[in-house]
């Protein structure tokens, strides 16, 4: 079975979905991402669905669900690059998408979960006793 790959932004997941999905391959990355907040604390999902070019009822509820699941989990979820016939499609079936933030690009919607972590620049690994401790003759 594929799996979609989830890949961790600072404090955000980021699960960009290049194909369209199958309901089991939908259900699967329901579960992985449930395990991936949990296991990294993370504060925010993205779901690039910017390739996707058709969606049933299934996996519109997918979107919801994993929404609604986040929240669960203090992670807040942005679903972002949305085909207009994406959009059409889901309104036509009468899926509001309910606690689902939209965004039109991967920025916006970083944006919107606050990514604050992303404009910190560059990290600095561990305190000036660390990096003393590490180096002793750098920073005397």
């Amino acid at each position: 079975m594929d799996r979609v790959p989830i890949l961790k932004v600072g404090d955000v997941l980021l699960v960009s979905i290049q194909t369209d999905l199958q309901d089991r391959t939908a259900l699967a990355l329901q579960e992985d991402l449930a395990e991936r907040i949990v296991r990294t604390g993370a504060r925010g999902v993205v779901i690039d669905i910017t390739a996707v070019e058709i969606v049933d009822s299934f996996i519109g509820r997918m979107f919801a669900g994993i929404a609604a699941m986040s929240r669960l989990l203090d992670a807040r979820t942005v679903v972002v690059g949305m085909r207009p016939a994406v959009a059409i499609t889901l309104v036509e079936l009468g899926l509001s998408l309910g606690g689902v933030q939209t965004a039109l690009d991967l920025e916006t919607g970083l944006r919107l979960l606050g990514a604050d972590s992303l404009e910190e620049g560059p990290r600095r690994c561990g305190t000036a006793d660390d990096r003393r401790a590490r180096d002793p003759d750098r920073l005397q």
